[in-house]
């Protein structure tokens, strides 16, 4: 039985070694996946970006997020140039474990325009409306 369905299938309070997860995890091609940050205290979705292992071991270890950046081929601690950091309270893997959840603690804003959420383009009425402005 794979390990997803084992802990599909366990009793609250079962564990598994860390080890044993990042290694049944389902890493893409490039060996990274979604990782979404949420506010800890509102439940707001702040962003999504990549993690690949490497990215995953060092925020579990030190607390402080860091993503892999696509675009620069390179580790991103979140808030390294702008201050804008990321505390990690706690992380999530989703039932098959093709996405983690960060419950953080946000430092400033969020999205790189100053925002306080990347999520900032609502879709209604078959219209793209912008919800809130830089901070």
């Amino acid at each position: 039985m794979n390990l997803w369905l084992q802990l599909e299938q366990a009793g609250l309070d079962d564990s598994r070694p860390l080890a044993e997860v990042l290694e049944a995890m389902p890493w893409n091609a490039d060996g990274l996946i979604a990782a979404i940050a949420q506010q800890h205290d509102s439940g707001e979705v702040l962003m999504l970006a990549w993690m690949n292992r490497a990215a995953l071991e060092e925020t579990l270890a030190s607390g402080q997020v860091c993503y892999w950046s696509r675009s620069r081929q390179q580790l991103w601690r979140k808030g390294e140039t702008s201050g804008h950091r990321q505390r990690l309270v706690e992380a999530r893997l989703d039932c098959d474990g093709d996405a983690i959840l960060l419950l953080v603690e946000q430092q400033g804003p969020a999205c790189h325009t100053g925002r306080p959420s990347c999520f900032y383009n609502a879709i209604r009425d078959a219209r793209v409306c912008v919800i809130s402005v830089p901070q």
